[in-house]
C-alpha cells in the first residue's frame, strides 16, 4: 500500500477527516454555544448584540462540515453509508435544526414586532442546543459501536441511538459548546451584557465539568475497549492528562478574566478530546457489537489507494485556503461588536 511520511493513505485520509471535524467543532461549537445562551438575553439590544457577534462567522464555519462530509464520503464511502443509514433519524433532525437555525438568524431581523423576533430568538437557541446535541449524540454512538452485520450495514434497532452513553456525551457536548460560546461573546461585548456573560461562562463551566466527570467515570466503568489503546501503549496517556490539564486551565483562567486565553484553551480541549476518541478508535471506524470481525475500519471501508491519493494533494491545496480564508475573518472583524444599521 503506498505511504506518504511513513503512513499509507487511509491512515493519512483519517487524518484529514478527523482536523476536518474538529475544526468544524471549534469553529461551530461556539456559535451553537451563543445560540444556546441566547433566550438568557432579555434585552433586545443584547440578543442583537449576540447575534451580530457571530453574524460574520457562523455561515463560514459551516463551511467546514461540508468539507469534512464530502472528504468522508470521499475516502471511506463505506463509513459514510453505513454511518448515515444506522444514525439516519439524528442526521435527517441535524439537517432540520441546521435549517431551522439558519433561517433564524435571517429572518429574526425581516419585521419588527415582539411576537415575531421572539419565535425566531427561541427557534435560534433551541435549533442550536439541539445541533450540539445531536453531535454528541452521533458521537456516542461510535464510540460505543453499532450493531454491524457481515455485509457491513447496519441491523439494529431504529431508536438504538438514544442509548444512555450516547445522551451523555451529548449533554456533555452541549456544556463544552456553550462554555466556549459564553467565552466568545464575552471576547465581543461590553457593558450589561458582558457583565451577565461573566456569570453565564462561570454556570456553563460547572455544568461541562459535572457532565464531563460522569462522562468519564461511565466510560471507565462500562465502555472499556475505548481504554484499550492505552494500555497497550502508555505513553499516549500523555493526550487524555493535557485534556484533563487544558480542562482545568479554563476555569482559573476565567476567575482571572482572561477570556481569550480561556477561549483558546476550550478549544484545545474540543482538540485534545477528539484525539483521544481518534486514538480510541484507530484503525476502527465504527465497532461492530455483534461481531468484532465486521467492525469497519480505515482499511475495509477505504476508497483506492489512488483515489486517496489524489485527493490527498487536493486536500495539500485546498486545507491552507480554507484557513487562510478563516484567519481572514476573524482578523477582519475583531474587536467589540458595534450596533448599526446593516446589523441583524
Amino acid at each position: 500500500m503506498p505511504t506518504l511520511l511513513g503512513l499509507d493513505y487511509p491512515t493519512l485520509w483519517f487524518l484529514v477527516v478527523g482536523g476536518l471535524f474538529s475544526g468544524y467543532a471549534i469553529l461551530d461549537g461556539f456559535d451553537l454555544g451563543a445560540g444556546t445562551l441566547h433566550l438568557f438575553f432579555r434585552k433586545e439590544e443584547s440578543r442583537r448584540i449576540a447575534l451580530n457577534a457571530i453574524g460574520p462567522v457562523w455561515d463560514g464555519n459551516e463551511v467546514w462540515l461540508v468539507i469534512g462530509g464530502g472528504a468522508l464520503f470521499a475516502g471511506f464511502p463505506v463509513l459514510y453509508a453505513t454511518l448515515f443509514s444506522g444514525m439516519y433519524i439524528p442526521f435527517m433532525l441535524f439537517l432540520a435544526f441546521l435549517i431551522f437555525r439558519a433561517v433564524s438568524i435571517e429572518f429574526r431581523s425581516k419585521e419588527k414586532m415582539k411576537w415575531w423576533r421572539q419565535m425566531w430568538d427561541v427557534s435560534y437557541s433551541i435549533s442550536s442546543a439541539m445541533l450540539a446535541v445531536l453531535l454528541g449524540v452521533v458521537l456516542g454512538n461510535v464510540l460505543l459501536g453499532m450493531d454491524i452485520g457481515p455485509s457491513q450495514e447496519y441491523e439494529g434497532n431504529w431508536l438504538e441511538f438514544l442509548n444512555p452513553y450516547a445522551l451523555l456525551v451529548g449533554i456533555t457536548t452541549l456544556a463544552l459548546f456553550t462554555t466556549h460560546g459564553a467565552l466568545y461573546l464575552l471576547m465581543k461585548t461590553e457593558g450589561r451584557l458582558y457583565a451577565k456573560l461573566t456569570i453565564l461562562a462561570r454556570r456553563a463551566m460547572i455544568f461541562f465539568i459535572t457532565t464531563f466527570a460522569l462522562l468519564t467515570l461511565y466510560t471507565l466503568i462500562y465502555i472499556p475497549h475505548l481504554t484499550d489503546r492505552f494500555k497497550d501503549i502508555q505513553w499516549l496517556f500523555v493526550v487524555p492528562v493535557l485534556a484533563f490539564l487544558s480542562i482545568a486551565n479554563i476555569p482559573r483562567l476565567i476567575s482571572r478574566r482572561r477570556y481569550g486565553q480561556a477561549f483558546f484553551f476550550s478549544g484545545l480541549t474540543m482538540a485534545l478530546l477528539l484525539i483521544v476518541v481518534a486514538i480510541e478508535l484507530y484503525p476502527v471506524l465504527i465497532l461492530s457489537t455483534v461481531d468484532k470481525t465486521y467492525s469497519i475500519t480505515i482499511y475495509n471501508a477505504a476508497s483506492s489507494s489512488k483515489s486517496l491519493g489524489i485527493m490527498l494533494l487536493f486536500a495539500a491545496i485546498g486545507a491552507p485556503l480554507v484557513l487562510s480564508y478563516t484567519a481572514f475573518v476573524f482578523w477582519t472583524f475583531r474587536g467589540k461588536v458595534k450596533l448599526d444599521e446593516t446589523s441583524y
